[in-house]
Parts: structure tokens; sequence; C-alpha cells
């Protein structure tokens, strides 16, 4: 969960977004605001993903008051979930969200007017558009992995009737395709990591210390 902004004010006075992503379908929630307080942080996470989805297990953020405050403490506690906090100017722990958030400044550009004050407008559309996309890293999309089935998109044609051959076996087809959906993207991310290891090592220095040697520490200031 990360907060994107600001940005310029929509005509609505929107200025911000917060981004919840599942980890496991990569499933993009995201959610236009003026502001970006702890309040606002609490009430979209309820009314948007507790109060419909269910409690999540466990939520990642960054450090940021906005998350780490008693409010958001209290409704974790309340709902049984666990709060984890990434590490300080580290934010490859929470990529998911970050990826999504370069996305969609990409996207947002393409449909804006020359004042850019309408990109809330477009929020909904582009975040359907990268839920239904199938994604490189798992062979298939967000929605398949999060609802266990494919999307019945707007613009595709209606059929007449339909019918189940066998309506009391539907929970258990929809479990097994979950399953294989789930096993096949684990699968893909496995290779895709194996992959992404390989580039990075290419140009990685390896080197080695010895006791007493003298080595540069970094320190973050604030």
């Amino acid at each position: 969960m990360d907060w994107w902004g600001p940005t310029t004010t929509s005509l609505s006075g929107n200025r911000y977004v917060l981004v919840i992503t599942d980890r496991l379908s990569g499933y993009v929630f995201a959610k236009a605001s003026p502001t970006n307080t702890a309040h606002d942080t609490a009430r979209i996470l309820m009314e948007e993903i507790i109060l419909i989805h269910g409690s999540p297990d466990t939520i990642i953020t960054d450090q940021g008051t906005h998350f780490k405050n008693e409010l958001l403490q209290a409704i974790s506690h309340l709902v049984g979930c666990k709060q984890i906090f990434s590490t300080p100017h580290h934010p490859q722990t929470n990529g998911q969200t970050e990826r999504w958030n370069s996305t969609f400044v990409t996207q947002i550009a393409k449909y804006c007017n020359t004042d850019l004050n309408n990109w809330d407008t477009f929020l909904p559309s582009i975040v359907y558009a990268y839920n239904n996309g199938i994604h490189s890293s798992t062979g298939l999309s967000p929605y398949q992995l999060a609802f266990g089935r494919r999307p019945r998109h707007p613009f595709n044609p209606h059929a007449t009737t339909f019918v189940f051959s066998k309506p009391h076996d539907y929970w258990t087809q929809l479990m097994q395709y979950r399953n294989t959906a789930l096993k096949q993207a684990k699968q893909h991310i496995i290779h895709q990591q194996e992959l992404s290891k390989t580039r990075f090592d290419k140009n990685r220095s390896h080197p080695t210390f010895a006791l007493g040697d003298l080595v540069w520490a970094k320190v973050f200031v604030g």
C-alpha cells in the first residue's frame, strides 16, 4: 500500500491516489483523494478493501506518518491484520506498488488534457486495463488470479443463455481453476526472478573483504 502524489489538483479536488496491490495476484485497487492523511488511509482501506473483500493477512507500507500511526495500528489490531514497514530508503520492499505507480504515470499522461486537471477521470479505466492485462511475470492477468476466472468484458458480445451442466460443482471447478492458475503463476514468477537475477549478476562485482579492512558505510539522515 502506498500513496502516489501530490500532483495537479483535479477538477474534483483530488491530488493523491492511494494504491493497494494484492501481493499474490498483482491485482490493484486505486482511489483518488484530495489529501493523504492517516484518516484518509484508514477510511479507504476500510471502505474499499476490508468491508468488500475481507481483511488481508498482512499490509506492507513505507514508514510515512499516514501509515505509521495509532489509527492504522488500532484498525490492524481490530481486524487481525499485521502491519509491516519497509526499510527506509529502500522502495524495492514495496516493489509491486512502486511498479504500478510508474505505469500509472505513463498511462495517465496519454489521456490528460493540457491543464492536467482531469487525470482522476481516467484512473478507473487505467486500473481496469492493468488488472485485465496479461502480466509477463505470471502469464495470467491479475483478475484471473484474484477471482479464479476470466473477466467478462463490457465490450464482449453477451451470451443469450448461461447454463451450468452441473451447478453443484461450480465451487469445486472454481477452486480447481484457481489452484491451477496460481501454480502456473508461481512457475512464471520463479522463472522471471531467475532471469532478473541473471541480468543483474552480469554487471555485479564480487568484492571480498578480510577482517580489519576499512569500508565505507552509508548513513541516511532523516
